[in-house]
């Protein structure tokens, strides 16, 4: 997989790790959110960017977050479990199914940087037209 030059991360979740760039999408462990929703992962276990400036944490960075929009919430392939003992007439068979997050990676914040929110733009109100026309 081809990794841009840029700002990246290494976050964990679910207790696993994923490395993560912006623009990219992971399937991570169920997370308790909405879809469409946004969601702030704190644990930010390494950044880096293009400039080979390295920040690792001990254990995460204190700070630094990874902004991310929940795009499905769902259950992945089916994984069949068997379990067999020959001779004696032991066959159990169960079948799983993981539910999981899909991520889109919209932002990654080092420390101290704050999120620039946006602006929304107020409407201008009409002006009520009188009875004398002005």
């Amino acid at each position: 997989m081809f990794w841009r030059l840029e700002i990246y991360a290494i976050i964990e979740t679910g207790g696993k790790q994923y490395r993560v760039a912006e623009g990219q999408t992971i399937e991570v462990e169920r997370l308790d959110v909405a879809e469409g929703g946004t969601v702030e992962l704190n644990r930010v276990l390494a950044i880096a960017d293009d400039e080979n400036n390295v920040t690792v944490g001990k254990p995460v960075i204190e700070g630094a977050r990874v902004k991310a929009t929940a795009q499905v919430n769902d259950r992945g392939k089916k994984v069949i479990v068997f379990k067999y003992k020959s001779k004696v007439r032991y066959r159990r068979k169960n079948g799983h199914r993981q539910h999981f997050t899909r991520l889109s990676i919209d932002k990654i914040l080092p420390p101290g940087v704050e999120d620039v929110k946006p602006v929304k733009r107020t409407r201008r109100k009409k002006k009520e037209v009188t009875e004398d026309g002005t």
